[in-house]
């Protein structure tokens, strides 16, 4: 008896109404905020290093560019089609991402930023009488106040929010904005492919198609015991939230519980010299994200990697992992133990594709635990930030260690990257006036 709540999803009680506010091609929308006259063309953001296509807008999926396609194959299909190509420019778009949450945020109180460009919000069920107005003026502030659009869809339960949004985005007649938590969400679900609801990953979603169940509404009509069996209880909580129960409650955010910092570079790294300077820019890196949420870490990882589709050497990969005696953020302390594994784990000759550094075991900095002859480090916490502050203001690499280098050729290609119009200010944008009325 006492295991009946690990069978059943216990639903959570449905005062509220979700709405899931999605930002429309987010890359594409913020490099249009800053180049107007892309409005109406075709544009495209690259991955790291000029790879492939991750972010597309409307008119590009129009001439049937897939996401993900290599850029080196698609290249002289953009240049024809006039496309407009971007390298992925990541501080601008984390700012755009940080002043259209903060909106959303001066709107409602409870939010839960749940991606860079995704945000549920939860609703008192009867706080407003007509949602889609109130989706169209949220879409209206976050446009004026930071020109990226977005898309709003409303239901009784997140999932549902989801799939309410996915038509406020694709169908027109809805101006952005389709609300189910007050009409029957079938004819929605019907028209829902069952790899497109939330929850129901790739696997899954060829094991019901196997199955006969192609769409929402197809896996929606299953009982729950075959739901179970087959999905767990966590496909049994996705079916009861496409039913209107809510089961996933709002999250709000908290401290990450590890932080990561790496690149591809942008040529075949041999040099064990280019490699610390890297593992060192990392380090710096993911030790500043580290303080920004005042945290202490206990463990680090330092990992290796060559490519893995090379024909003409063999394929390494090897990481090292270091338990530090006391938590810490000190930049300093953290590359030095870092260089010391990339020694262990360094093989001459080869040409590699890739580092990086993982922070674990992370805890509070108020939480500090010492050891019984550890140096508090009191000027070293001043130290860090006071270098924080200056980088903040004047550009992330205006002080730095020497070890991270200065010219950093390894560094991923960007040959299209657009200006840091935001995080820099030397890249303002620049605004003239006419004088004329």
């Amino acid at each position: 008896m006492g295991s009946s709540n690990l069978r059943h999803p216990q639903p959570v009680n449905n005062k509220y109404i979700f709405a899931l506010v999605d930002c429309n091609n987010f890359y594409v929308s913020c490099e249009r905020v800053f180049a107007p006259k892309l409005q109406g063309r075709p544009v495209v953001v690259l991955s790291n290093n000029d790879g492939c296509i991750i972010a597309r807008s409307n008119e590009a999926k129009a001439l049937g560019i897939a996401m993900g396609t290599p850029f080196f194959k698609a290249a002289r299909f953009l240049s024809r089609h006039g496309v407009t190509v971007f390298s992925s420019n990541y501080p601008l778009y984390g700012d755009m991402s940080w002043r259209v949450m903060t909106t959303i945020k001066k709107l409602e109180p409870d939010v839960e930023v749940y991606s860079i460009d995704e945000a549920f919000i939860r609703l008192p069920h009867s706080a407003i009488l007509d949602l889609p107005e109130y989706g169209r003026r949220i879409r209206n502030i976050v446009r004026q106040h930071t020109g990226i659009p977005v898309s709003i869809g409303f239901g009784p339960t997140k999932t549902l929010a989801k799939i309410a949004n996915r038509f406020a985005k694709k169908e027109d007649k809805y101006q952005g904005v389709c609300d189910l938590s007050s009409t029957s969400a079938q004819p929605f679900l019907g028209r829902c492919p069952v790899g497109d609801v939330w929850g129901i990953g790739r696997q899954s979603s060829d094991k019901l198609q196997k199955q006969g169940i192609t769409s929402a509404l197809d896996l929606l009509k299953r009982d729950d015991g075959w739901i179970r069996r087959r999905l767990t209880v966590r496909g049994l909580r996705t079916v009861m939230e496409l039913r209107g129960i809510s089961c996933i409650e709002l999250e709000k955010a908290g401290p990450s519980k590890s932080i990561a910092s790496s690149k591809s570079f942008g040529y075949q790294v041999k040099s064990l010299n280019e490699l610390r300077e890297a593992t060192a820019t990392y380090v710096t890196q993911a030790a500043v994200k580290l303080r920004l949420q005042r945290s202490l870490a206990g463990c680090l990882q330092i990992y290796l990697r060559t490519n893995r589709f090379s024909r003409t050497q063999p394929y390494y990969a090897a990481g090292e992992t270091i338990k530090l005696p006391e938590a810490t953020a000190d930049t300093a302390l953290l590359i030095k133990l870092a260089l010391q594994g990339l020694e262990k784990i360094y093989r001459p000759g080869l040409r590699y594709q890739k580092t990086g550094v993982v922070l674990s075991r992370l805890s509070p900095a108020q939480r500090r635990q010492l050891s019984l002859f550890a140096d508090p480090q009191k000027n070293r916490d001043k130290l860090m930030s006071a270098l924080d502050l200056i980088n903040a203001r004047w550009g992330r690499f205006t002080i730095q260690h020497g070890v991270a280098g200065f010219a950093k050729p390894w560094q991923h290609r960007q040959d299209r990257k657009s200006p840091a119009y935001t995080t820099q200010w030397a890249d303002l944008p620049i605004v003239r006036a006419s004088g004329q009325l």
